[in-house]
């Protein structure tokens, strides 16, 4: 059930499963069309609306969003970014799509790998008492300072493999109370990884998470469906720590280079203030009661 929801088995493709959910998102009043009296069967904009919004023919776009036609030109590309309203990474994310649709030659598979660089870890540890982790392509939980695991509540009593971000967010019972944004952190897990199966959809490690968060949280199930790639590199983030009490963060996320997919997020606080000050705490907390993984695994 899992494999039918982000990959080709349904005789669709990827580019095909966007576009519609794209599509059913955008309102007529946001495009500045004038819509007549009567209900509308269909939620957002229609087939043939889009179609004329873009300037391309309606039986052109139905044979794209049912995957007859894979190699759309660039300016068609273009032209539905522009007609759906698209942000800039939605609007690459469209491009890399048609790219993908259009190959005859399956790609080669993406081994992920588990494996931190002795480099990396050392980076984390000199970050103390600022948080910080590195995550995997799937946002399995890699390597980590005290601070970085600490902001995850609860996660310390599951096994190292079980460890994930997203399994995290939507199914630890702690997460909702933890994450301010509870709604906003559900949404950046998802985008993550719809932008992942917009580019591996039959990744087995994606295939695995995805049917396991599909069939346990009714929360992912609904935001699985929307097809939203956007996610933030940086910004700020407000914590409810049962240990530390409440602090806001800034954060960065950054690609760690030669790895596949790994990324190092990383949180700050300004010295002198609380929200420092309980980092500080959070540090030494975990650091009595766990071992400092940063270093102990070199590779």
């Amino acid at each position: 059930m899992a494999r039918q929801q982000h990959s080709g088995d349904d005789g669709g493709t990827e580019l095909g499963r966007f576009l519609r959910a794209r599509r059913v998102q955008v309102t007529p009043d946001e495009v500045g069309l004038t819509v007549g009296p009567g209900l509308r069967r269909t939620p957002g904009l229609r087939r043939e609306e889009l179609a004329t919004l873009a300037g391309i023919s309606i039986d052109y776009y139905t044979r794209l969003e049912r995957g007859k036609e894979t190699r759309p030109s660039a300016s068609v590309v273009d032209a539905l970014a522009r007609a759906l309203h698209l942000e800039q990474v939605e609007h690459e994310h469209l491009r890399t799509l048609a790219v993908r649709a259009a190959r005859t030659v399956p790609e080669p598979p993406v081994v992920p790998s588990r494996s931190v660089r002795h480099g990396v870890r050392l980076l984390l540890e000199s970050l103390r008492p600022n948080p910080a982790y590195v995550v995997g392509r799937t946002n399995d939980l890699l390597a980590w300072n005290p601070g970085g695991l600490g902001l995850f509540a609860g996660i310390e009593s599951w096994p190292l493999k079980q460890r994930n971000v997203a399994r995290y967010v939507f199914l630890h019972p702690a997460a909702r109370e933890v994450f301010d944004d509870w709604e906003g952190q559900l949404r950046g897990c998802v985008a993550r990884l719809r932008a992942l199966a917009g580019t591996d959809p039959d990744a087995p490690d994606l295939a695995r998470l995805v049917g396991e968060l599909l069939l346990k949280s009714p929360e992912f199930a609904r935001l699985w469906e929307r097809y939203e790639v956007r996610g933030r590199a940086y910004g700020r983030k407000t914590f409810h720590h049962p240990a530390v009490g409440s602090l806001t963060l800034g954060f960065q996320s950054m690609q760690v280079e030669g790895t596949a997919g790994h990324r190092l997020n990383a949180y700050h606080a300004e010295p002198g203030t609380p929200d420092y000050d309980a980092i500080v705490l959070l540090d030494m907390a975990v650091s009595e009661h766990a071992p400092k993984p940063a270093l102990e695994q070199p590779h």
